[in-house]
């Protein structure tokens, strides 16, 4: 994992075609811990997350990692930190459907050296497809997909993981192989922010955020 990250929102808010889809949203996510963003369907919990992986510009507030202003940082810095720092686990997985499991993972066409092959094995078999490298990965199963995506995000050693209803749709056993793995990566000392309505994701989460409700609580 890279430098830890602290990220966080103070008075965020967000106007997009003149309605308000976020309003005044002060939260701190910390390295190291699991932070939930909670509230009803429509609250702006995916709208906050995405602010806080500066995938989507503010309207008011400020953005702040590890102390400093990026609210309105330039697009190259952006583009750093999301290569350098940060994964996104997305509702639509952000997987290649046409490409390999191996591929999804390193995002690597050429061969790999053997230290990366062998990194390589050792994601895949914590993830449960340790036989099935070079298959299509339009072949796996929707909560297989969920695990490649974080499993990319294992692979990149990043320092803050973005995930957004990570266990939607998801039967009770690939939802608590998710939940585990993502538990892990916080253990290990990354900042997890997850955008969810699960009680069983809300509940393995160290603090919990409410929409419109003031400061995460643990």
């Amino acid at each position: 994992m890279g430098t830890p990250m602290q990220i966080e929102t103070q008075g965020v808010s967000v106007v997009i075609g003149g309605r308000s889809v976020l309003n005044n949203e002060s939260v701190r996510c910390t390295p190291a811990t699991m932070t939930a963003l909670v509230g009803p369907s429509g609250s702006g919990k995916t709208t906050l997350l995405h602010c806080l992986g500066l995938l989507l510009p503010v309207s008011q507030g400020q953005i702040l990692i590890n102390g400093k202003e990026v609210t309105k940082c330039g697009s190259a810095a952006r583009r750093r930190f999301w290569r350098d720092h940060a994964a996104f686990v997305l509702q639509d997985y952000g997987i290649m459907e046409s490409e390999s499991v191996a591929f999804n993972v390193t995002m690597q066409s050429s061969p790999l050296g053997k230290r990366t092959s062998e990194r390589l094995a050792q994601i895949l078999d914590r993830i449960g497809l340790a036989d099935r490298p070079e298959e299509a990965a339009s072949h796996l199963s929707g909560g297989e997909k969920q695990r490649l995506a974080i499993a990319r995000a294992i692979y990149k050693r990043a320092a803050v993981v973005f995930v957004d209803e990570p266990t939607a749709s998801l039967d009770a056993i690939n939802r608590r192989k998710v939940i585990d793995l993502l538990t892990d990566f916080a253990t290990n000392g990354c900042t997890v922010v997850a955008s969810t309505h699960d009680p069983e994701m809300i509940e393995a989460c160290d603090k919990h955020h409410e929409i419109g409700s003031g400061p995460a609580v643990a």
